[in-house]
């Protein structure tokens, strides 16, 4: 969080998560500002190989990350910045990091406690996650050591805001059992819920896949939880459900063994498979019958992740893309910038950034190792080819697996465009079945009139015909 270039912004990622409200699947840059962020303040320090590193011993990161709290409340900052990495030192001087913390308190009202604090290793690096309440919400810290013990990344998750969250009314909770689950992919672990029907199973089960950007493992946006819906609807209809937390909203940077090479496999992919392997590991689980449940850029991914995977019964497709980024990009922005009335001076520059964007994203001479200007975030040029390298309704058609396509017809992030894409794609799929609703947005909210950003941030729940629609398909799958 705390670049030189991003400031207060990068530390206020609550504030950027109202910016995903306003894309689909350009989310993807919000992804990036956290990856991006401390691999460019790192540019210049290789890790060296763990088996050559020398930590130092009998070091206390757990109570080191508890004072660089207690300092930035207290407003100690020069005792804080005598803990940095040359790095960071480079980054953040005293007075950046005192605004950072400042803007803080502003947003989220006064430091109140520390309420948990876990220690893990992370790409090389010692990470201690402080867990902070404050007066309006709760926020969690990620304080990065070095392998010399130096104080060298700082970042945030996105605020808790649980507290404000209703369960619907097709939720039943006696019906079912929340199990804290730990998805452990490769050397990351992603806490997650497992939502599992009362009794002995074995149930079939599915995993939740993530839209874009650093999302929690109920996919929040602001007071919805779209995944919470789901897994509390589902589960109340005799579906188990694994959600879990993206690797981005944990990690930040350290989500990525070399940002420089990050792509959609690291983003997602891997992790999805992890969470199936898991659960078909489980007793209670009905391991022939595990399906993927992905969302925007989780159902773009659903193919994929399918295709390298045996142990997926079925996919269900939410709100997923067949055209190419670059369309939508222009596409969403123009839509956005209309729902004001004539387009402004500065809803031109909008626009003009987003055609920008998308030149950038098919240029032909993009190469491993160049950056990309994603709406004024970069990415690295390995992320948009992986993407370009792949047509996820070729791959859906090439799979023999039943698929469930669900598309709300008030979306505008991924349109009626691309259900008819996939519509088209599947033809010859004889286990594709698809359904639209005419009421729902791009997270499967009802509404009337024109969806705008703004919607999202209305306390709402996932219809109650999508819940319906998923179960009866599960359940029709049957052994």
């Amino acid at each position: 969080m705390f670049d030189e270039r991003q400031g207060v912004i990068e530390l206020l990622e609550d504030a950027l998560m109202r910016i995903r409200l306003a894309f689909g699947t350009t989310l993807m840059a919000y992804t990036m500002i956290t990856l991006l962020s401390v691999a460019k303040s790192n540019a210049h320090t290789p890790v060296e190989p763990k088996s050559t590193q020398t930590a130092p011993v009998n070091v206390d990161y757990d109570h080191i990350a508890r004072g660089i709290v207690a300092d930035l409340v207290a407003k100690r900052y020069d005792k804080i910045t005598a803990l940095y990495s040359p790095e960071l030192a480079q980054a953040l001087s005293a007075e950046k990091l005192a605004t950072s913390w400042e803007g803080v308190v502003a947003q989220l009202g006064p430091f109140q406690s520390i309420t948990s604090v876990e220690v893990e290793e992370a790409g090389g690096l010692h990470m201690v996650f402080v867990a902070c309440a404050f007066q309006r919400m709760n926020l969690t810290f990620r304080v990065g050591f070095n392998s010399e013990g130096q104080f060298a990344t700082f970042s945030s998750i996105p605020p808790d805001t649980a507290s404000s969250w209703q369960a619907p009314d097709y939720a039943k909770p006696e019906l079912f059992t929340e199990r804290p689950f730990t998805v452990l992919s490769g050397h990351w672990s992603l806490p997650g819920m497992l939502s599992i029907p009362h009794g002995s199973g074995p149930y079939p089960a599915i995993v939740l896949v993530h839209g874009s950007g650093p999302n929690d493992m109920d996919e929040s946006l602001g007071v919805n939880k779209m995944f919470k819906d789901l897994a509390w609807g589902l589960a109340s209809r005799g579906i188990a459900v694994l959600r879990y937390t993206k690797r981005s909203h944990k990690y930040g940077a350290q989500g990525a063994d070399d940002p420089n090479t990050f792509t959609l496999k690291d983003e997602t992919i891997d992790d999805a498979r992890a969470a199936v392997a898991m659960l078909a590991a489980m007793p209670e689980i009905n391991s022939k019958r595990i399906y993927i449940a992905g969302h925007s850029l989780g159902a773009y991914a659903g193919p994929r992740i399918a295709s390298g995977d045996p142990q997926i019964a079925g996919l269900i497709l939410m709100a997923g893309n067949t055209r190419p980024i670059a369309d939508l990009i222009v596409e969403q922005t123009r839509y956005e910038v209309g729902l004001s009335g004539p387009i402004t001076p500065a809803g031109q520059r909008a626009i003009d950034l987003a055609e920008t964007s998308a030149r950038e994203f098919t240029n032909p001479d993009l190469k491993p190792g160049m950056m990309v200007n994603f709406l004024g975030i970069p990415l690295p040029a390995s992320y948009v080819l992986d993407m370009r390298s792949y047509d996820q309704a070729e791959v859906a058609a090439s799979l023999k697996i039943p698929i469930l396509l669900l598309q709300g017809e008030r979306d505008y992030n991924v349109s009626m465009v691309d259900f008819d894409g996939w519509k088209k794609a599947l033809a010859g799929h004889r286990n594709a079945t698809f359904r639209a609703y005419p009421a729902l947005d791009h997270f499967f909210l009802p509404g009337t009139g024109p969806s705008s950003p703004m919607q999202y941030m209305k306390p709402n729940h996932v219809e109650l015909d999508v819940v319906e629609d998923i179960a009866g398909w599960v359940r029709g799958l049957g052994v």
